[in-house]
């Protein structure tokens, strides 16, 4: 049997991309790794924020559509993005969030203490302490490596039929169960960062797609042969599954469980260095070959943005 390593990346649709900017490298602390475009809708940025480096288990990708309409979260979807940071350190987010005036609560499962809030667009995030996983060294206001997110705890997926995502789960993507609690099982992959899978007991009203919302989970293969690999196996296990798409930084691959929920299975390599330094990763427009040649319409049909320092 196959097993993913864990989390790779997480896909969502938001709004105003600047709103997008200042929260999750202004007040998260994330670097923004790179700036492109919506491959499929290149009038749209596309995000990607993560650890210094942008390794896989640590980066968020938006879709950012400047008064879109809003989605609902449930069934089909992640439903939480789990963010861990260094034991100790929940105070010190707990003042941060206050700090921005966010709304926030703590809430306990499986014996572990989160807090739960809101991105500006309606994304449902929580934060909680681990001691697995390698430290940030990404420096940004106020945010220092020792208290800086490390990447994903995990998630809680919201399934339309709970029963067919845990046979999913265990048996194509090769986690193991580990506890039961309430309403949750919760699953774990052989990694350590991005590795913990919550997922709901209960069916979930099937949510819709829209700003506020997760459009897909993604995990790891190790390389393109890997994600060969996972493709006869996902079709094997009776899944309908895309051609590999080419991402610039990973290649994809995708298909629906049958519980609803979108998952991709992406390389890790080449990674985001592959077209800047490690010092210039997100600060250029970086464009696929196909849209070069529309590099100054493009420029012009999107809106100005900057990461900016909001401690100062």
């Amino acid at each position: 049997m196959k097993q993913t390593a864990g989390i790779h990346h997480i896909s969502a649709i938001v709004g105003h991309p600047q709103e997008n900017i200042d929260f999750y490298a202004g007040i998260l602390g994330l670097r923004l790794v790179k700036k492109t475009i919506n491959f499929d809708d290149p009038g749209t940025y596309h995000f990607y924020f993560g650890n210094e480096t942008g390794k896989p288990g640590t980066i968020i990708t938006f879709f950012p559509w400047i008064n879109a309409y809003k989605g609902k979260v449930g069934g089909g979807q992640v439903g939480v993005t789990t963010y861990a940071i260094p034991p100790g350190k929940l105070s010190f987010w707990e003042q941060r969030l206050q700090k921005f005036h966010i709304d926030y609560e703590k809430t306990e499962r499986f014996g572990e203490t989160y807090l739960q809030f809101e991105d500006p667009h309606g994304l449902q995030l929580e934060l909680v302490e681990r001691q697995e996983g390698e430290r940030n060294n990404w420096t940004f206001g106020d945010i220092t490596p020792e208290v800086a997110i490390k990447g994903f705890a995990g998630v809680v997926l919201l399934s339309v039929h709970p029963e067919q995502t845990v046979q999913t789960l265990q048996h194509v993507m090769g986690l193991e169960k580990i506890a039961e609690e309430n309403s949750f099982i919760r699953f774990q992959s052989i990694g350590d960062i991005g590795n913990l899978i919550d997922i709901k007991v209960a069916p979930q009203e099937r949510g819709s797609m829209g700003v506020g919302t997760v459009h897909h989970i993604a995990w790891q293969a190790k390389d393109d042969e890997d994600q060969l690999q996972w493709e006869n196996y996902i079709r094997e296990k009776g899944f309908g599954v895309t051609p590999v798409r080419d991402r610039n930084y990973f290649n994809a691959i995708y298909f629906r469980e049958f519980g609803e929920i979108l998952f991709e299975i992406a390389t890790d390599p080449p990674g985001f260095m592959v077209d800047e330094s490690f010092d210039s990763m997100g600060q250029q427009l970086k464009l696929p070959p196909q849209y070069e040649h529309h590099r100054s319409q493009l420029e012009a049909r999107l809106v100005p943005v900057e990461v900016r320092n909001l401690d100062k």
